[in-house]
């Protein structure tokens, strides 16, 4: 395994300019529907009881970045460098829009989610550059120091911070907030057809993910997919029971538990194809590849999650 894993560092990986711009359409129309079911004074509730987005933020910031420093260690035998880098680079970054969706339909609380990706994706310019310089550091430091080349310093674009925070969600929810204050009715008869609209649309983000680079999936998908899944696993459970543990209600475990295990991998993804960031000469088709895998699986994985989770009631909800 280790051997194949090794061959991903001398690939390229394809990054479609439009195909981004699409899945950005996407993630902007499943907001808004999203929206749709929002009701905007429980944002202040939020505020006015934290412990929730604490919890949320500190599974964010911190928990996920340092149990995944330890994932691999334990599997350095196992991980390639790249691979590794491409881990703490997923770990490091913000919560993902696709998570807000996912609340949700799981019948959590939308409003919890989508506080939390505005407040990590507008941090993302502190938080992301920091972990990845920690916890890569280390790693580098005092067990791969071959990985030196990719410890970069990482530049978030303002350009993509202001679509991420404006584009994809402040606008949309905005719009969809107006719906449902001042056309009820239509608010209603759209939230059905907006449920299986953006579930229409996970599905085109995927195949857009997939298609630009099919026979490298189809090649490797193999080794890369146990450990993107037991990652994944990592993170929707370090959610579950850091919430558990901070006895917040169910509706706020299941959206801490989402957002925790949903990562913004479009942004790892737009940062290893910056020639600025990542020069093209440098071997990183493993970190590439494991960032790319991600961005899909986090869609499945999350799908299936919040799909039991609202199939489990409201039972015992606060």
């Amino acid at each position: 395994m280790y051997e194949h894993l090794l061959q991903l560092d001398t690939l390229n990986m394809n990054f479609n300019q439009f195909g981004a711009k699409l899945i950005g359409l996407f993630l902007a129309l499943v907001m808004y529907g999203v929206a749709l079911g929002m009701k905007p004074h429980f944002f202040k509730t939020i505020f006015y009881k934290p412990r929730s987005l604490f919890i949320g933020l500190l599974c964010q910031w911190l928990i996920l970045p340092v149990a995944t420093f330890l994932l691999v260690l334990l599997t350095r035998n196992i991980l390639t460098p790249m691979v590794a880098m491409g881990l703490l680079m997923v770990a490091s970054c913000p919560g993902g829009a696709v998570s807000n969706f996912m609340a949700s339909h799981a019948k959590g609380n939308p409003e919890l989610s989508v506080t939390m990706t505005t407040i990590t994706t507008l941090a993302a310019p502190i938080f992301t550059p920091l972990n990845f310089a920690i916890w890569g550091g280390l790693y580098v430091k005092y067990f791969a120091s071959s990985a030196s080349s990719v410890l970069r310093t990482l530049a978030i674009p303002t350009e993509q911070l202001f679509i991420a925070v404006v584009g994809i969600i402040g606008i949309p929810v905005l719009l969809g907030l107006l719906t449902t204050r001042y056309a009820p009715a239509l608010s209603t008869k759209l939230k059905v057809l907006m449920r299986y609209l953006s579930i229409a649309c996970f599905v085109a983000i995927v195949s857009i993910l997939v298609a630009d680079n099919l026979q490298l999936f189809t090649k490797y998908i193999k080794y890369v997919f146990i450990i993107v899944l037991f990652h994944n696993l990592i993170a929707l459970l370090i959610g579950y029971v850091a919430s558990t543990a901070g006895k917040i209600s169910v509706k706020d475990r299941r959206s801490v538990t989402l957002e925790t295990g949903i990562q913004n991998s479009a942004l790892g993804l737009l940062l290893l194809s910056n020639p600025n960031v990542f020069p093209p000469e440098l071997a990183n088709g493993g970190m590439a590849f494991v960032v790319a895998w991600w961005g899909v699986w986090h869609i499945i994985s999350g799908l299936i999650l919040s799909t039991c989770f609202r199939r489990s009631g409201n039972r015992n909800q606060k």
